[in-house]
């Protein structure tokens, strides 16, 4: 995991250098001033209860750890930094702002996104509302702010020195996962609606193969009748199915707008015969559900470097 969240921070450090934005009443532009340059390095948060973030190795910073953060601003310079939070999928993230002094005068801002945002982006994208963004200078949020899935983000910029803030993060049980951010792209996860109405999702942030093990989505399975097994239906969207599951990858944490190698359904419990080969910057499987039924996918990832024999490799539309 230590090796998955180093080459993570490196990857989103190449894609931030010139497009993370702040967002801010006063600064809403997706490209602000030319402090987005100032990404020059990153690392991961080491395990620790306290720690002092040090705008020369930690500005850009992806951590998995729980515990305090401190910020004291060495530089007048409008540098823009972001710390990007990550919990196992069954949690969630609680950030709690101890002391925030960050004057707004001078384009000081501090903003807690749930969830990440990268290159003008945001994930989740299809369950975007007011409350997700928070920003704050002058005065610190009052409340504690708890992240509806397993990602969120802090981003700051703080031109004047010895300001700053401190936060203190912590991981929470989740008793319904429904969107999910994947540690790596080796594991298996099962991925469900609870019986409600709406989009879940798993983002691997590799390319990776998607291997179905067993499905349960648009069907209403009775004990003792596992004859009535449909099997794995294919292209469930063009048979106008309201229940699915779409496999497919994007470039970019936006999974709506994600390239769909097949949508599938019905209820099979014997493993797909092959997985999906995905060779994209991101790998994605979206459960789309109408609510009639307690819907689930069970999934094996694993890593995929084999682009020559990928099924889906997106971008090739935009050629």
């Amino acid at each position: 995991m230590r090796a998955f969240l180093y080459m993570l921070a490196v990857f989103l450090a190449c894609e931030v250098v010139n497009s993370l934005y702040l967002p801010g009443k006063e600064y809403g532009q997706r490209n602000p001033p030319s402090a987005l340059s100032w990404f020059s390095r990153e690392r991961r948060l080491s395990r620790s209860t306290h720690r002092v973030i040090n705008i020369d190795e930690d500005c850009f910073l992806v951590t998995s750890e729980e515990g305090e953060l401190f910020f004291k601003s060495p530089t007048d310079e409008p540098v823009v930094c972001g710390i990007y939070m990550i919990a196992e999928p069954d949690k969630r993230i609680e950030v709690i702002f101890n002391y925030l002094d960050v004057p707004c005068d001078n384009g000081g801002l501090v903003a807690w996104v749930d969830g990440w945002e990268l290159n003008g982006q945001v994930w989740p994208a299809d369950s975007w509302d007011d409350d997700r963004l928070v920003e704050s200078c002058g005065q610190r949020p009052q409340r504690k702010l708890v992240s509806r899935q397993n990602a969120a983000l802090v981003q700051y910029r703080v031109p004047a020195r010895g300001k700053g803030f401190a936060v203190t993060v912590r991981h929470l049980r989740n008793s319904k996962p429904c969107n999910v951010m994947f540690f790596g792209s080796e594991g298996v996860y099962t991925l469900r609606n609870h019986g409600e109405t709406g989009n879940c999702s798993v983002l691997v942030v590799s390319p990776a193969t998607v291997h179905v093990l067993d499905l349960n989505v648009g069907q209403t399975m009775k004990k003792g009748l596992i004859e009535m097994e449909t099997g794995t239906i294919h292209r469930c969207t063009k048979r106008g199915l309201p229940d699915y599951v779409d496999i497919g990858g994007s470039n970019g944490l936006d999974h709506t707008k994600m390239e769909v190698l097949d949508s599938v359904c019905g209820l099979d419990s014997t493993e797909a015969r092959r997985p999906a080969l995905i060779a994209c910057e991101d790998t994605v499987v979206r459960l789309v559900s109408s609510g009639r039924y307690h819907n689930s996918v069970t999934l094996a990832f694993a890593p995929f470097e084999d682009i020559e024999h990928a099924d889906l490799l997106c971008g090739l539309n935009d050629l």
